[in-house]
């Protein structure tokens, strides 16, 4: 299986990178292939309409909508400006979101994940996006946000909150078997 994680931002210091990379272990097996994206890698213009017309879509958006496609699972852990996606995020999005004949997550199982160090733990952007990728082809199999990341998580241990730690490991045993579902339907 290949997984593609990413951080929905351009933070090199983020928390949701640190998050999600820590969470991609869970899903390593042997033959399982891992791809951390660095979304500072798909820097493009800001979306416009005008942009569009005058420039084309970017090789770059055509770069990570392939990402997506190769990958049979997508983990992605979203960081929250004011109560909604980043700016990074949404610009990848609305770049891929462009290009003809495809849904911007074409069917891909996601699991969702958010942090912040307040006790919200990034949860209004993750019900913002549990909401509206859906409509944009995602099957989201789950989500998890991780309230107060300072307090709860350690670099090396991951989730040190073991009630918290427990339920992030449900939702990935959770994840996997409907990963295994769906991969054998495939065939």
């Amino acid at each position: 299986m290949k997984i593609l994680a990413f951080a929905g931002t351009s933070n090199r210091n983020s928390i949701n990178k640190t998050f999600v990379t820590s969470t991609s272990k869970y899903y390593k097996e042997a033959d399982d292939i891992i791809e951390l994206l660095d979304l500072n890698h798909f820097e493009m213009p800001i979306y416009s309409y005008d942009k569009e017309v005058e420039l084309g879509i970017p090789q770059l958006a055509h770069d990570f909508a392939a990402k997506m496609d190769a990958a049979d699972f997508l983990l992605i852990s979203l960081a929250e400006h004011n109560g909604s996606y980043t700016t990074a995020y949404k610009n990848i999005v609305d770049w891929v979101s462009r290009i003809p004949n495809r849904k911007l997550f074409n069917g891909k199982p996601v699991f969702l994940l958010a942090t912040a160090p307040g006790p919200m733990g990034g949860a209004t952007v993750l019900n913002t996006a549990v909401n509206r990728i859906t409509w944009d082809g995602a099957d989201i199999l789950d989500s998890f946000s991780l309230p107060e990341f300072h307090k709860n998580f350690e670099e090396g241990k991951g989730i040190i909150d073991p009630t918290l730690r427990s339920q992030l490991e449900a939702k990935v045993r959770k994840t996997k078997r409907a990963l295994a579902e769906k991969l054998a339907v495939q065939g």
